[in-house]
């Protein structure tokens, strides 16, 4: 049946920024779907785990801005389920200044967090797909500014550009040990990361005008797209970064 190829039955899966937003949406569909799953994120994801329950979902807290924690993150998925079989790169920082005073610092937390760990983290779960020869699913979170340059945010643009390249480069070398790597594109999503955006009214209006689905996105609007790509649907897709934005690329 077509519908069990979106089944996760069985599946262990990791997911970075599991705490709020799109990371809890993404942890709350592939529990549905029938996986465990590992959440990784700066602050307890309490309220994850209340939502999904203990045994579908364990969290540990890290900080992504350094590689220091790779290793405990997948020998900890490892001893809690057994096995991993997803990877889920969500967790990211932005940081807006214009481009003309853009500090050093600013630049690398943002290149740290959305690049260096994000492909180094895929490095460590690749090789943990290959030792249990089972194949595996990687999927970043990538941005419209994989696309597009954006304003005020020139870290977060040259890092969400990088994912959608990496996401590429990655596939490329490893699909032939039977792992998909793959990106979504999350359009205009009402999460942390846009709440000054939203604020905002001006900027608000001239958002949502441009949206041919005329509303922000939540994270319910990615859950699918995450599930497609987590299972076995998704077999013959990969090097590719997945648009869900509610009509904005194609404006």
């Amino acid at each position: 049946m077509i519908l069990d190829m979106f089944s996760l039955k069985g599946k262990v899966a990791i997911v970075t920024g599991s705490d709020t937003g799109l990371g809890q949406g993404m942890s709350k569909a592939f529990v549905e779907a029938g996986a465990k799953v590992l959440g990784v994120s700066r602050t307890e994801s309490t309220a994850t785990q209340e939502m999904l329950g203990e045994e579908n979902f364990q969290f540990i807290v890290a900080d992504l801005s350094t590689l220091d924690p790779i290793d405990n993150i997948i020998n900890t998925a490892v001893e809690k389920f057994g096995r991993l079989d997803i990877l889920v790169n969500n967790a990211g920082v932005i940081k807006r200044e214009d481009s003309i005073d853009f500090s050093v610092d600013n630049w690398d937390l943002v290149m740290n967090v959305n690049c260096r760990t994000l492909f180094f983290l895929s490095q460590a779960a690749a090789k943990q797909f290959i030792k249990q020869k089972s194949g595996g699913k990687i999927i970043s979170t990538a941005s419209m500014l994989s696309y597009q340059g954006g304003i005020r945010v020139p870290s977060y643009t040259a890092s969400k550009s990088a994912v959608k390249g990496i996401t590429m480069t990655m596939a490329n070398e490893w699909a032939k040990y039977g792992i998909n790597v793959n990106a979504i594109a999350p359009g205009y999503m009402a999460t942390n990361n846009t709440q000054a955006l939203r604020a905002d009214a001006e900027r608000s209006e001239a958002i949502l005008e441009r949206i041919p689905a005329g509303r922000w996105g939540t994270p319910d609007d990615l859950m699918g797209a995450a599930v497609f790509l987590a299972s076995s649907a998704s077999d013959y897709v990969n090097g590719f970064t997945l648009a869900v934005d509610g009509g904005w690329l194609a404006r």
